[in-house]
């Protein structure tokens, strides 16, 4: 009965504590002493030796213009020798100096009294180029051994080097009193906190604050995004499940489904994003294929065909039959299908790409420790989580009982799982059948809404606003088709092109159109950069691909604004398109640390790449010109 206290049989109950016991596991596993990787293969383990790419892990960190950091990291029991560490420049290279980290004596059987590294091994590097070239090589030679008797042959590694800088000027940092002052970053090295770029405070915030502040930090960054456009898809998803099944829906109800399904797409986050930051995977991706997309969407006209009373969704009799032993089947709304909506919304509609999201992968990349990164994401997703739980919990207080009502409100979230499908395929399919289908969807809604129909004298308040509604989509629904067929190519102007002819065609083209070039490769970039640098004109990249809902946020709020267009008119616009992630995207991805789009990286007008003013996710404005004003 409508109103009743929902009973939860025992395939609610189980869904409902998986979801909670992962979250306590993860906070259980963070707890724990040295925060060691969950991949981490101890040396001792098995009695036998690892591979030596495996026992010594090197990456190189950019530390900033002609800074760059050799890091080894070790498991226990195996050490490098300090002395067996080679750096040799390639051609075009100049190595002016390098530091090496602090290390300890040992009796080694092989060498007698050296100096080894545990655990970590560091080289800081002051890198110049000695010619005309920005790019080049760098020979690392290295050895090491497992205190359990074996020794490694001599290691070499080619590194690639990228927007060199001109050897000359290079020198270490002041060291006086002021400078030691200033908090270490993650890898050890003094940075002045206001030279951070957004997401590499939040990386720096994982790797030296504790637990609860970086827990409040990221849920409050979680509310903030909660309010972009990647979150609003998932509001329909939701509410149309609640409403699937109303009749027997109350408020408890309605918060345990949001629950699970908020639930289920934070753990989704979470776990994708250690694989990107493991091992610089791309999940989120590899699910903007085509034939993804268009079932994702086919499952939302099936959604709305339901709502619309043309079949009901339900588990078919003889699957019925095999499992009500162990779970009673709840047509359209059990937990189980609630977890797997979350699960596929967040895969599908996917986060917003934001500097703690990008600052969590960067910690996950860097560390190799997922606990504390994946923990971090999963609060992140909860705090995005909060409106849907809002607007679950009220779903289920508002709905009205069975009858005329009830069938009008799952029509209307019918048209809202249409439109959600529309926008889906929107990703893959031309803007003109977006703009047709979108017109389709809305004369006919206004239909529905009478709004042909002559009212009676007698007609009510709601069926006189209800009209009214309707002749809003009809005029919107018709300017789309006219606009379609007229040359327009924009939802938000479908005139344009068609009122004023050639000249308001013109007119939109240069309102808010930056001048910027399209690449996608290396090959395509490199020239343009040395181009823009020998005419000493600052550079901007834009990463940038057709399924990100944030790329498309930012060329309408920030690109499109006067101030901005005004101050990027010096400027190089080179847009890297990185919507096929093939093998050429993948490799520019890895050169700029891009975990996904969008993202802006500048250069100065000397060619030199500026870290510290890369922006994540969508700026506004008045803050784009702010960050952009030392170039």
């Amino acid at each position: 009965m409508y109103g009743s206290t929902p009973k939860l049989n025992w395939s609610s109950t189980t869904a409902l504590l998986l979801s909670l016991l992962s979250f306590v596991a993860l906070s259980v596993l963070l707890a724990l002493p040295a925060r060691a990787g969950l991949f981490d293969v101890p040396a001792a383990s098995a009695g036998n030796p690892l591979p030596v790419e495996q026992a010594y892990q090197l990456r190189q960190e950019q530390v900033g213009p002609g800074r760059i950091d050799l890091v080894w990291e070790m498991p226990p029991d195996y050490y490098l020798y300090r002395d067996k560490i080679s750096v040799q420049p390639g051609p075009g290279v100049s190595l002016v100096d390098q530091r090496r980290g602090e290390s300890e004596l040992k009796q080694d059987p092989l060498f007698g009294a050296v100096q080894v590294y545990h655990n970590e091994a560091r080289v800081q590097l002051l890198i110049g180029r000695s010619g005309a070239a920005s790019s080049g090589t760098l020979e690392v030679s290295y050895q090491g051994c497992w205190e359990g008797g074996i020794c490694y042959p001599p290691q070499t590694q080619q590194l690639e080097l990228f927007d060199l800088v001109p050897a000359a000027p290079l020198a270490w940092p002041q060291t006086a009193s002021t400078a030691q002052a200033e908090p270490p970053s993650a890898d050890g090295v003094a940075v002045p906190a206001a030279a951070l770029s957004e997401q590499d405070r939040f990386a720096r915030l994982l790797a030296g604050s504790s637990a609860l502040v970086v827990l409040a930090a990221f849920f409050v960054a979680g509310l903030a995004l909660s309010l972009t456009p990647c979150v609003f898809p998932m509001i329909p998803i939701l509410s149309g499940i609640i409403v699937g099944h109303g009749r027997r829906m109350t408020t408890a109800r309605a918060f345990l489904l949001s629950l699970v399904y908020v639930l289920a797409m934070a753990l989704t986050y979470a776990l994708a994003g250690v694989v990107v930051g493991l091992f610089g995977a791309n999940v989120q991706v590899a699910l903007q294929n085509p034939w993804v997309i268009s079932l994702f969407a086919g499952l939302f006209v099936v959604l709305a065909l339901s709502m619309f009373g043309f079949y009901e969704l339900q588990v078919p009799s003889w699957i019925q039959s095999r499992v009500s032993s162990v779970s009673q089947q709840q047509k359209g709304g059990s937990l189980w299908g609630v977890a797997v909506m979350g699960i596929l919304s967040a895969l599908i509609v996917g986060p917003c790409m934001a500097a703690p999201l990008a600052g969590a992968l960067i910690y996950i990349g860097q560390s190799g420790d997922p606990l504390l990164g994946g923990l971090a994401l999963f609060v992140l997703s909860l705090g995005m989580g909060v409106p849907l739980l809002l607007v679950g919990a009220s779903a289920g207080r508002l709905l009205p009982h069975a009858g005329a009502w009830m069938e009008g409100v799952k029509a209307a979230f019918g048209v809202l799982l249409l439109l959600m499908a529309v926008w889906m395929l929107d990703r893959i399919v031309p803007t003109t059948v977006t703009m047709g289908l979108v017109g389709v969807i809305l004369i006919v809604s206004a239909v529905y809404l009478n709004a042909l129909d002559r009212l009676a004298e007698s007609s009510s308040g709601w069926q006189r606003l209800w009209k009214g509604l309707g002749l809003i989509l009809l005029v919107y629904g018709v300017a789309l088709l006219i606009g379609l067929l007229g040359g327009g190519r924009s939802l938000i102007y479908p005139l344009q092109g068609v009122i004023g002819g050639a000249s308001g065609a013109a007119q939109a083209q240069s309102q808010s159109r930056l001048p910027f070039e399209v690449v996608r490769t290396r090959a395509e970039l490199e020239p343009l950069l040395a181009a823009a640098a020998a005419a000493g004109q600052p550079v901007m990249l834009d990463f940038y691909a057709d399924w990100c809902v944030s790329c498309v946020e930012l060329e309408y709020t920030t690109f499109a604004d006067a101030g901005v267009e005004s101050r990027l008119s010096s400027f190089r616009l080179i847009k890297v398109d990185v919507t096929s992630n093939d093998a050429e995207v993948k490799a520019l991805n890895q050169r700029y640390q891009v975990f996904g789009p969008p993202a802006l990286f500048f250069y100065d007008r000397s060619g030199q790449l500026q870290p510290t003013m890369t922006m994540v996710g969508v700026v506004e404005p008045q803050e784009f010109l702010r960050l952009i004003q030392p170039l």
